[in-house]
């Protein structure tokens, strides 16, 4: 019988092993990885948090004999500038530190990247030497070093954006004038850089908006908005023009609001997609661009914020073959994430799921997904008809908007479909009255509802720069926080900014009102009873409402007072 032998580990591999930083398997399947992602080894084993970069780039320094220096002794500006392309920088994960003579000192995490030293040296036509430093530090600093190497519009050099693909999200035939793009090439790369730079800094949307005497460009991230760029109002046309080009979207016509989409390739595997929207105000058009992440709706149901007891009741919900679940809360609170992340968690082989929305925002491969167009007369309610001769398991209803809509969905959830879609209320027992304000019969809404989520976001404390807060006991209980958390103990954060984060706050979390409709809260319903009625009755049946989930976030460290009050006020 012949077996072959596994070929021995070597170089910085058979280094990790022995010093007990990585598993032996581990490192044989990064290497693979690595050099399939066209990544350096040690990148790839800190970027998904295989080994602590510290004790990676101790045991490379020992391995090859090459001292290790600490990347925060310097900044940004005492980095020679210009003297290494960014697309090297970028493609090699190594950074020019300090020039000597004709030496160059590069800093790089893996020391066996000798092809990034050679390339170097060959595009600077200076010896290189390389110096090993902590891989997260290297990211980081790269980050700032181009940063700091930033130009402004107009001074782009030709070839900034070449890797870049962007086209609109309609694969249509592109008669565009290309002339004028050469004419407006400043303007070209400066669309590129706000895209990139949006999607870089965690952005869920751009605004572009033109006043009498100037323009601003704005980011909103982590639901707050602020004013990134103020370029010449002189632009403001060629901007939209621009825009309006990528898009799809009629240049000649600017009395009307127009909706369009722009899909940008980052790289083969990776694409984002922008929602754009242009409306005529006063003093041009401002057009706002939604990001749209795929990956978002991957993130999973642990990574949305939910409390454990709240999960488990969202994946019985999931788990029933027929019902509804309803999602509530304002715009840009994760209603379609969390809505998706369902659907991502049913969908299998054995399922028929289809989605009506206005529009399609994440784009899910083994779902039917139909944009509305009320023009040509498919809305939410025709959709809804159609999927239910479709022979469907699972219909998405991306908002009931009108009694039509919702009866159908209502008869869908009780005729066997499992039924998810959203409503624009401001808590769980409100969704309720909603349904029965709009026409719904009591006892339809009792025998078909099965879930309601009404959530917000919050956003997230950094965990590096989170600095503890004392407040007065009598301050808690008038916050909200009861007797028994408050003789427990806990501790109280605020947001003080670094770094890593600015504004003290990193990433968002979700906040969430999941109430179950059991048979107390189905008699209620029958009764007609007031939201508030059912909202007594959910604090009964132990279901935390909105202020007291984001209260328990703030007993948990995740986010601060001020921001719980910003989000959950009552």
């Amino acid at each position: 019988m012949n077996t072959q032998a596994t070929p021995p580990l070597t170089g910085l591999a058979r280094r990790f092993v022995l010093d007990g930083i990585v598993d032996e398997q581990i490192a044989r399947d990064s290497q693979k990885s690595a050099a399939k992602e066209k990544l350096p080894f040690v990148t790839y084993l800190v970027q998904n948090g295989l080994a602590n970069p510290t004790q990676l780039a101790y045991a490379a320094s020992s391995e090859f004999g090459v001292p290790v220096f600490d990347l925060e002794t310097v900044s940004s500006d005492q980095i020679p500038e210009k003297i290494v392309d960014e697309k090297l920088i970028r493609k090699h994960h190594a950074l020019p530190l300090f020039k000597r003579g004709n030496r160059l000192f590069i800093a790089v995490a893996d020391p066996t990247n000798l092809q990034a030293l050679d390339e170097i040296k060959f595009n600077t036509g200076l010896s290189t030497d390389a110096v090993i430093v902590e891989d997260d530090k290297l990211s980081s600093a790269i980050d700032k070093y181009l940063d700091a190497q930033e130009q402004p519009l107009g001074d782009f050099e030709d070839g900034d954006f070449d890797d870049l693909d962007i086209s609109s999200a309609e694969d249509a035939d592109k008669d565009d004038d290309t002339s004028s793009e050469q004419d407006d090439a400043p303007i070209v790369r400066y669309i590129n850089k706000m895209l990139l730079d949006a999607i870089k800094s965690g952005a869920s949307d751009i605004h572009f908006e033109p006043y009498e005497k100037t323009y601003r460009v704005r980011f909103r991230t982590d639901g707050i908005l602020q004013e990134i760029s103020k370029p010449s109002i002189k632009l403001a046309a060629k901007l939209s023009a621009r825009l309006k080009v990528m898009s799809q979207l009629d240049i000649s016509e600017r009395r009307l609001p127009q909706d369009g989409r722009i899909k940008l390739k980052l790289s083969k595997t990776k694409a984002i997609d922008f929602r754009v929207n242009t409306l005529p105000t006063l003093w041009g058009e401002k057009i706002v661009l939604r990001i749209l992440d795929p990956s978002s709706a991957k993130l999973g149901i642990d990574a949305l914020g939910y409390e454990e007891h709240q999960k488990k009741m969202y994946l019985d919900a999931l788990a029933q073959p027929q019902g509804m679940i309803l999602v509530t809360g304002p715009t840009g609170s994760g209603k379609t994430v969390s809505l998706y992340t369902g659907l991502n968690i049913l969908n299998t082989t054995e399922r028929n799921i289809s989605t009506a929305e206005d529009p399609v925002e994440i784009n899910l491969e083994g779902i039917n997904q139909v944009n509305v167009n009320p023009k040509v007369g498919l809305d939410f309610s025709s959709a809804l008809r159609a999927f239910l001769r479709q022979d469907p398991d699972v219909v998405m209803v991306g908002e009931i908007r009108d009694l039509d809509t919702a009866s159908i969905a209502i008869k869908a959830a009780q005729t066997g479909h499992l039924v998810l879609s959203t409503l624009h209320t401001n808590s769980a027992p409100e969704t309720l009255t909603r349904l029965m304000n709009m026409g719904v019969p009591a006892f339809n809404i009792a025998t078909s509802v099965s879930l309601i989520i009404a959530q917000r976001l919050a956003r997230r404390l950094c965990a590096d720069c989170k600095e503890e807060l004392t407040v007065p006991e009598n301050v808690l209980k008038e916050e909200g926080f009861t007797d028994q958390q408050i003789e427990t103990g806990f501790k109280l954060y605020t947001h003080k900014g670094c770094a890593k984060c600015k504004s003290g706050y990193k990433g968002r979390v979700g906040i969430y009102e999941v109430v179950r409709i059991n048979p107390a809260m189905q008699e209620l319903i029958m009764q007609e009873a007031s939201s508030l009625e059912i909202a007594k009755q959910a604090q009964k049946e132990g279901f935390n409402n909105l202020r007291q989930s984001a209260l328990k976030k703030v007993i948990d460290g995740l986010t601060s007072l001020e921001e719980a009050n910003r989000v959950t006020k009552d």
